[in-house]
């Protein structure tokens, strides 16, 4: 802790500072700059699975970081309209995955992962470059084009998608936590920029993660480093509400105006629009998310001697170069998003551990997708960040392995060299490793 001075000190009896004694004013002085100096210094965000989803009055056991709500808003009512069960009269399709944003975000309290997967295709042209498909539907009377997302669910069957056989390239992807990602918005971009020019040399020119610009949705014309989505293909928390409010719901809003089709539709554009507060779904979608804490420790298991031991082999064999274990937000009052949100107090200056660089890889388990970035990042994935991880059953972005071994063995490309200091390791060490893993 920063030392306290005694300010009951007396004119005349002055402190020593470094050997030397020192005047009133001059002492004022420094105490006033130690005083900026322990107030710049960061602080951990809080952290705690404190949004646990109520069928009677949502919100109402919950608890934020801190952040200062819009007037007459609430965290507990932007967690209820988080939870909010749609349907058709409220916007829901044509097509669609879920039915609120709790229905893929939802282990173990609203805003968490789950076990839910969406679906993505495409194709690539004889040039070998990705192409979003084309879908037709109502018996081929009509078409979804222009994104790789296949909607699992539909109002009526006329609106129903299914895969076409010319669409090769196919993936799941599974649901990200969105709990903290309030703090991974307010990164700085610099950041993670310094990140990525770090990972060569830690590496032996082995991993370069991939930093990509991405539109602003909410600043027409700016862009920012994408950092959510498994593709990094949305920079602000309000961007992917936006955008999943659309793909996810079929719910239009502000910045995803139109549906991707009219067959079965039956409400005007936009579907979601400010209420008495003058704040839209996407919003309060976006309050909750900043407002939420980051997924907690396991303290108990973290403090033992075996996932402390599994601590440091985790970064002995350079899996920290990729799965950064801290990193610290930009200072309160940052203007960031294309000059549309000012960092907040709750979340500026505040020491994160996400497990993450938030940035592209390949690591030889990439889906084929082109989505935000250029076609290089067809095989490449944003690296999983790794808090809350023993709230996943299955692991990887298709939760297609089911043990810690099995996600860390399918590592190749960019961590190869990883993976190869992993299989040389004792029984008792890799064990001490998935101790470490489980306390996440």
């Amino acid at each position: 802790m920063p030392r306290q001075w005694n300010w009951a000190v007396t004119v005349g009896v002055l402190p020593l500072i470094c050997g030397s004694i020192i005047s009133a004013s001059d002492f004022a002085a420094h105490a006033n700059e130690v005083a900026q100096d322990s107030a710049a210094k960061p602080t951990e965000a809080p952290a705690g699975f404190d949004t646990p989803t109520l069928a009677q009055k949502a919100g109402s056991k919950s608890s934020s970081n801190g952040i200062a709500e819009p007037a007459g808003d609430s965290f507990a009512l932007d967690q209820q309209i988080y939870e909010t069960v749609h349907d058709v009269s409220t916007g829901l399709g044509p097509v669609y995955n879920a039915r609120s944003c709790a229905e893929c975000h939802q282990n173990p309290v609203s805003g968490g992962a789950s076990q839910f997967t969406e679906l993505r295709i495409g194709h690539r042209d004889i040039s070998g470059n990705f192409v979003n498909p084309t879908i037709p539907i109502n018996d081929g009377a009509a078409s979804i084009g222009g994104r790789s997302i296949v909607n699992d669910r539909a109002v009526v069957p006329e609106a129903q998608e299914h895969i076409p056989a010319s669409e090769d390239v196919r993936t799941l992807r599974a649901t990200l936590n969105t709990l903290g990602d309030g703090f991974v918005e307010a990164i700085d971009d610099n950041t993670l920029r310094a990140i990525a020019a770090r990972q060569p040399l830690l590496s032996g020119g082995r991993i370069q993660g991939e930093a990509i610009e991405v539109p602003v949705l909410e600043a027409p014309g700016q862009t920012r480093i994408g950092r959510f989505g498994w593709k990094d293909q949305q920079s602000t928390v309000l961007s992917f509400a936006g955008d999943a409010y659309l793909n996810e719901m079929g719910v239009t809003n502000r910045l995803r105006p139109k549906d991707v089709t009219s067959v079965g539709k039956s409400t005007h554009d936009p579907e979601d629009v400010p209420d008495s507060l003058g704040l839209a779904d996407i919003d309060h979608f976006a309050q909750f998310i900043r407002g939420t804490k980051v997924p907690p420790r396991d303290e108990k298991l973290a403090a033992t001697s075996v996932a402390k031991a599994g601590e440091r082999l985790f970064a002995s064999i350079g899996c920290g170069t990729c799965h950064v274990s801290s990193i610290t937000t930009a200072r309160p009052g940052t203007i960031i998003n294309g000059g549309m949100y000012t960092v907040p107090v709750a979340l500026g200056n505040k020491i994160i551990h996400p497990y993450s660089d938030f940035l592209l890889h390949d690591v030889d388990t990439g889906d084929g997708i082109v989505q935000a970035g250029p076609q290089d990042t067809a095989d490449k994935l944003r690296t999983a960040a790794l808090w809350g991880l023993r709230m996943r059953p299955r692991y990887m972005h298709d939760l297609k392995s089911l043990t810690l071994q099995n996600a860390i063995d399918r590592h190749g490309g960019e961590a190869e060299h990883v993976t190869h200091r992993f299989r040389e390791l004792s029984r008792e060490e890799k064990q001490q490793l998935f101790s470490f893993l489980e306390s996440l």
